[in-house]
């Protein structure tokens, strides 16, 4: 994929949406832009292009395996796969157990390298190790695993390294215990730390009693870097009759993404799409999900949102014709808008 033809792209597309404004304001573009503008100060809403038509991000990410459930690292160097293909701990991996592989760039404007294995300090023979997500920091990495022995069908886990630039110092996994992890499956975490409060929120993905569909999220809370995460409490707002798995987090708080099989929700377009939803305050409520549209989602399978530290680029995997396998990878690109010094509106990279 080239990066810099994704880039001039969104430029174009913004451009022509702030060119159609005869008053030179951008009117907010996208399903998140009018809640995000609603619910917050004019001078700390952010205001968005619209999404790019995604890309796939090519053979050297992409196999002939399922390739799904991205993570990008804050300085947007390191795309962390989670994939059924061999090579890794499993070997030829004929029963397609996931592992979690990533791949390097020297820089955001230069192509992926190879994805390599992490290897079996995170990975595991015989069981899935996947959906990875960072701290701010860097330091930590939680995940899933469905690995026998511990709390339930698949549970969350954590691996710390001292140098958050070393893909490879990755320390053991260690799972997060029985008071976070129940008996059913617990998947796809999405870690956020709130500055204001000092909370730090784990959302995930549940299978347990309680909520509305088969597939639930949940939200477990700390105080400071030292606490341990208390008991999961339903996010009543972002959970439906049916599927809600994966999310993403803008680093603010503010906007959450979601894969949903839209059951119950108004808007959906294939069996499983990303939607988006916002609040005012990092204590509020989540706003109703909107559907992020055609744009972005298929007719088909598409999921596992995994957005950038700028909030510009947000990483899936779809199951679309075109791909290389029966899941690829894929990224969409937005630009922010902000204010010159005579109140017009510019796109900023």
């Amino acid at each position: 994929m080239n990066i810099v033809k994704l880039r001039t792209a969104v430029f174009a597309l913004g451009a022509l949406a702030l060119g159609c404004d005869p008053s030179g304001r951008p009117a907010p573009v996208g399903p998140a832009a009018g809640s995000l503008t609603a619910d917050a100060p004019e001078s700390e809403a952010p205001t968005w292009s619209a999404w790019s038509a995604p890309v796939n991000l090519g053979p050297v990410i992409n196999s002939s395996f399922n390739d799904n459930h991205p993570a990008i690292s804050k300085d947007g160097l390191s795309l962390y796969v989670t994939s059924g293909r061999p090579g890794g701990v499993n070997g030829a991996n004929a029963s397609q157990f996931e592992e979690i592989w990533v791949s390097h760039r020297d820089s955001p404007d230069a192509d992926w390298g190879p994805a390599v294995n992490l290897g079996p300090a995170i990975n595991i023979v015989g069981s899935n190790t996947g959906s990875p997500t960072f701290t701010p920091d860097g330091h930590r990495m939680y995940f899933h695993s469905s690995r026998p022995g511990f709390c339930g069908l698949a549970d969350l886990y954590v691996a710390r390294r001292h140098d958050k630039r070393d893909d490879f110092g990755w320390g053991p996994a260690q799972n997060l215990g029985c008071v976070v992890n129940g008996p059913a499956f617990d998947n796809g975490p999405t870690y956020f730390e709130d500055e204001t409060t000092g909370i730090t929120t784990l959302y995930f993905t549940s299978t347990r009693l309680g909520g509305p569909g088969d597939y639930d999220i949940y939200a477990s809370t700390r105080v400071g870097d030292d606490g341990e995460f208390g008991p999961p409490v339903l996010v009543a707002e972002l959970s439906a009759p049916g599927r809600d798995t994966r999310t993403a987090i803008r680093r603010d708080g503010l906007e959450m993404f979601l894969s949903s099989d839209g059951a119950g929700r108004v808007g959906g377009i294939g069996s499983q799409d990303i939607w988006v939803s916002t609040r005012a305050r990092t204590l509020d409520t989540w706003s109703t999900p909107v559907n992020l549209g055609a744009n972005v989602n298929s007719t088909a399978f598409d999921g596992a949102p995994a957005l950038s530290f700028d909030g510009t680029m947000l990483y899936f995997f779809s199951e679309r014709a075109g791909g290389l396998g029966k899941r690829d990878l894929y990224v969409t690109r937005r630009l922010r808008v902000a204010a010159d010094a005579s109140g017009s509106s510019v796109l900023t990279p």
